[in-house]
């Protein structure tokens, strides 16, 4: 079965750096999308980045271009979420999930992805 373990969350300063990574396991598909989720109190989940299987296209959120990285390890075992010059209202639960569609609506389509993982929390002080 697929699972999805995320990892690497914690408390930093504004302007730091934290590397989300996500375990993937039972999820061999070649296609398909790859995501990050967060989701803060009173606030709807929100897509923050995205990674085609098949093309390796990624796609972000405005609010987070130029900060956030998302990418794969080489055995395709691993999927990260590098960011950078973290900002006091990045803070929230950041999930990681798998789906069979990806795309710019990747990110405002939740119900797209089929497994999510348990979540890590996220935060940022000033």
């Amino acid at each position: 079965q697929v699972q999805l373990v995320e990892s690497g969350g914690g408390s930093v300063q504004a302007g730091g750096s934290l590397r989300l990574s996500c375990a993937v396991s039972g999820y061999t598909s070649n296609r398909g999308c790859m995501g990050w989720f967060r989701q803060a109190p009173g606030k709807e989940r929100e897509g923050v980045a995205s990674l085609s299987l098949l093309t390796r296209t990624t796609y972000y959120v405005d609010s987070v271009k130029g900060r956030f990285i998302i990418s794969q390890d080489g055995a395709k075992s691993t999927v990260y979420l590098q960011m950078n010059s973290l900002r006091p209202e990045d803070t929230a639960m950041y999930y990681c999930a798998a789906g069979r569609y990806c795309g710019t609506s990747s990110l405002s389509r939740p119900e797209w992805y089929n497994h999510w993982g348990q979540g890590t929390q996220v935060t940022v002080s000033s």
